[in-house]
């Protein structure tokens, strides 16, 4: 049986793609390497709980004596890396630990296992030659765009946050992986996910939450922010199609088509509350949306082209926004008990 560690398993898109990795594919175990830091929660994992196929090991990909050790205990032929501190506010007021886990991190979890399975460079260890890793990104590396136009896996990089600057950073220490030392890596950059499992802080638990609690619900600036979402769970058979298909050295962007702004994603969750769980004064959700001082270097608008994933590897999204959204909403007020 193959070993497959998920470094952040117990986070958003970490939890979600180990559920469905191990209904789809009864030949592997996981290795859910988490430091459970306040973004992961072991709770996310309820529908494995018992699976002797789902093992959990608490650590920080910052411990190379740790990794080490579980990459040798459980002879690990692949790696899933999503563990990532994420939420481009935290990196704007509090730098530092996006640069130590995200580039360092990564470089860490990286290079525990080119020792593990190379002997040297372009030489794979016998029986190692299929080991690969696969790297999660997102399409905020690649900056800002205009009205128009799309991000392709040759857009030149141009991040303008801590966050996405120190994700690009673990991009091309990846990306050097391959040329320098032949390893067999794969990165995605996914567009903006959604969906069941999203920690309480990002744009659309937030609206959800605030509106329920009667508070006002904010919104960065003008709300005119665009953003490419994708549910969460199309993300994920992207990412297993990239891990099992996918060719080494190459990027995969992975995006929804569904571009919308931020008022748009607001009047839409409002709207829903209001035919699920309607305001005890009978006014609309959408009173409440609120307008609040605009995030430093807020982005424009991104959008992925995500025409090579679906061409090569025949992957295609399920859900478009709309169904996404119900599904979403559906779910968080089932957690909230509402």
């Amino acid at each position: 049986m193959q070993s497959i560690l998920v470094t952040g398993g117990a986070g958003f898109i970490g939890s979600n793609f180990i559920v469905h990795s191990l209904e789809t594919n009864k030949d592997i175990q996981v290795i859910n390497y988490d430091a459970l830091t306040y973004a992961g929660d072991l709770s996310n994992l309820k529908e494995v709980e018992g699976n002797p196929r789902h093992i959990f090991v608490k650590g920080d990909i910052l411990d190379r004596a740790l990794l080490a050790k579980t990459f040798q205990q459980y002879d690990i032929s692949g790696v899933i890396h999503f563990a990532a501190e994420s939420h481009v506010d935290n990196s704007i007021s509090g730098p530092e630990a996006f640069i130590k886990t995200n580039v360092l991190g990564t470089f860490t979890v990286l290079d525990v296992a080119r020792g593990n399975w190379m002997d040297a460079p372009f030489q794979a260890k016998p029986g190692m030659k299929k080991n690969r890793f696969l790297h999660i990104s997102t399409d905020e590396v690649y900056g800002s765009l205009g009205e128009r136009g799309l991000f392709t896996e040759q857009t030149a990089y141009a991040p303008n946050s801590p966050y996405s600057a120190s994700k690009a950073g673990s991009d091309l220490i990846v990306r050097s992986y391959f040329h320098t030392y032949g390893m067999n890596v794969v990165t995605t950059n996914c567009s903006n996910n959604y969906g069941p499992k999203q920690n309480h802080e990002k744009l659309i638990p937030t609206i959800i939450r605030t509106a329920l609690a009667e508070n006002s619900i904010p919104i960065y600036g003008d709300g005119k922010n665009v953003r490419d979402w994708l549910y969460v769970l199309d993300h994920v058979k992207g990412i297993d199609l990239a891990f099992q298909h996918g060719r080494a050295g190459e990027t995969y962007n992975i995006g929804g088509r569904n571009e919308r702004n931020n008022n748009q994603i607001a009047k839409t969750v409002c709207s829903i509350l209001d035919q699920l769980k309607p305001r005890q004064n009978g006014k609309a959700y959408s009173d409440l949306i609120t307008y609040v001082q605009d995030r430093a270097g807020h982005d424009k608008r991104y959008a992925i082209d995500a025409a090579k994933i679906e061409t090569e590897l025949k992957w295609k999204a399920d859900e478009n926004f709309d169904s996404g959204i119900l599904k979403t909403v559906k779910w968080y007020l089932e957690k909230l008990k509402i």
